[in-house]
């Protein structure tokens, strides 16, 4: 299984990517906004994340057509090896997403928010796909069970499930626990994983007996 930080903030994520538990860092444009940056920032923020320890860098394309996402597909690619290119689950993105599939670019297949959209993932050659976990139970979906039946689908298939939009631990363990490998995490969550009140009680106090017996 493997962990992105999901932030376009250095602050948090340079220190997440220090601890070797993150495999590299998932953007889209409003995190970029989050953090007070723009699409026009995408390369510095490549060449930090990348200078801090990302393997992979996940960046989306912009556009309402599939010649103006294939044109910002290609910009990302040219920032380096290390960066994956996501595009929404729309028409025009999927058909830009074939393209860039066949010209040997890896995709992730974002903005899922059904179990059926995991065929056109497959279909168009993703490397990923995305599902919003969190959103999908906003809208009254169960967001658990629509990820668990993407990776179901897609089993044995070469696209891996990358779940986003997660809210809490609870859904994490779930999905873990039914297989789903990749999970795109806030830096608030990652740091809340880290961070269980009964484990750094139980490391206190074993420093505390230890200290007595100094």
């Amino acid at each position: 299984m493997t962990l992105y930080v999901d932030s376009a903030e250095r602050s948090a994520v340079e220190p997440l990517l220090a601890t070797g538990l993150f495999a590299g860092v998932t953007t889209n444009p409003a995190l970029l906004a989050r953090a007070g940056l723009t699409q026009a920032d995408l390369p510095a923020v490549f060449t930090w994340a990348t200078a801090a320890g990302a393997k992979q860098v996940f960046m989306q394309t912009l556009g309402t057509t599939a010649g103006e996402i294939l044109a910002a597909g290609r910009r990302i690619r040219d920032l380096g090896p290390q960066a994956i290119v996501k595009i929404p689950a729309t028409r025009e993105g999927l058909g830009a997403a074939r393209v860039l599939a066949d010209e040997g670019v890896p995709i992730l297949v974002t903005a899922v928010h059904h179990a059926t959209q995991a065929l056109f993932a497959d279909a168009v050659g993703a490397r990923f796909i995305a599902p919003y976990v969190g959103r999908m139970t906003d809208q009254g979906r169960d967001g658990v069970a629509e990820t668990i039946q993407m990776h179901q689908v897609l089993s044995g298939s070469g696209t891996r499930v990358l779940a986003a939009s997660l809210r809490d631990r609870e859904d994490v363990a779930a999905l873990a626990a039914a297989g789903v490998p990749d999970f795109a995490l806030s830096a608030p969550l990652c740091e809340a994983l880290l961070a269980d009140e009964p484990t750094l009680a139980a490391a206190d106090r074993f420093e505390t007996i230890a200290a007595r017996q100094n």
